[in-house]
């Protein structure tokens, strides 16, 4: 069996920080653009897409701003008329028509792809019903975790649809994002760490779309490698690594820094989450069979 490893290629290169959802004063958040870039800059993080609502933030708006040594990424969070969703290096206005899968095909017809936010929020859990998940084509990943929902109704994790839809066949990313708003509570909560092949939006783009990124809310991963069937997580402040498949059952798990698991050949996709201090996680994106 030959597997379909999304870090290929990635062994030695640097892992880029970074966040794709973050508000301002020009939709609903609390502070200014230049003030979040501030902010995420102070932090050290590599790259930043401000989302304000509906609103587009492209090249013309980011110069207005110093950019703190980040690279900025154009990007909107299509919000009104249902389910929330993000279009990352966006190349023009999408409208938030009503039907969203008319919304994800307006996004792909560019350069940009489409994430689909906080499935989990509200008090029903279900801001976006798996149903809607399963039946829209064309999308590259879900919110698996959005810090800001750990205030709201609901649940800032969303890694239970995601496993149903890997389990369906679907190769969808998970993604990790602060979603901020207010000043202090939202930001460094939870990030994407890009294996990218230059330090440019173009590079973060290209290993966004592959799938060479991890999400993390603290945990650090060094390493994912792929050997015939056989994948290793290194994870240098772990204190669990889990390994899952369909549908998000465990298969294996290890106290300690690194865990080796030989892929089962009736498996549809390998997938580990990393376990820190606290609530700190990581999460690999999926592994799947080549055939």
């Amino acid at each position: 069996m030959k597997l379909l490893n999304p870090y290929a290629g990635t062994e030695n290169l640097p892992w880029l920080r970074g966040n794709l959802h973050a508000h301002t004063t020009v939709s609903d958040g609390q502070r200014s653009p230049q003030a979040v870039v501030n902010d995420y800059a102070r932090r050290g993080y590599d790259f930043l897409m401000i989302s304000d609502h509906d609103v587009l933030t492209d090249a013309a708006a980011y110069a207005k701003l110093r950019s703190r040594g980040l690279l900025l990424i154009p990007g909107n969070e299509i919000s009104a008329r249902g389910p929330h969703l993000l279009h990352v290096d966006a190349d023009r206005f999408v409208p938030p028509l009503a039907d969203r899968q008319k919304v994800i095909k307006a996004i792909n017809r560019g350069r940009g792809l489409a994430v689909i936010n906080h499935p989990n929020w509200l008090q029903n859990f279900n801001h976006c019903p798996f149903e809607k998940l399963a039946a829209w084509q064309g999308y590259a990943g879900i919110e698996i975790y959005n810090g800001t929902i750990g205030r709201l109704h609901g649940s800032p994790y969303a890694t239970d649809k995601w496993d149903r839809l890997l389990a369906a066949g679907r190769r969808i990313w998970g993604f990790a994002h602060d979603d901020s708003h207010l000043a202090k509570a939202d930001v460094g909560l939870g990030w994407l760490m890009v294996a990218a092949q230059e330090r440019s939006v173009a590079g973060i783009m290209a290993a966004l779309w592959q799938g060479a990124f991890y999400a993390s809310t603290g945990v650090t991963i060094r390493s994912i490698r792929v050997q015939g069937r056989r994948v290793t997580v290194h994870a240098s402040d772990a204190g669990r690594i889990v390994a899952l498949r369909e549908v998000g059952r465990r298969i294996a798990q290890m106290d300690g820094t690194k865990l080796t698991v030989t892929m089962p050949a009736d498996a549809t996709y390998l997938r580990f989450e990393c376990y820190g201090r606290g609530e700190a996680r990581a999460w690999t994106q999926p592994i799947f069979p080549a055939g």
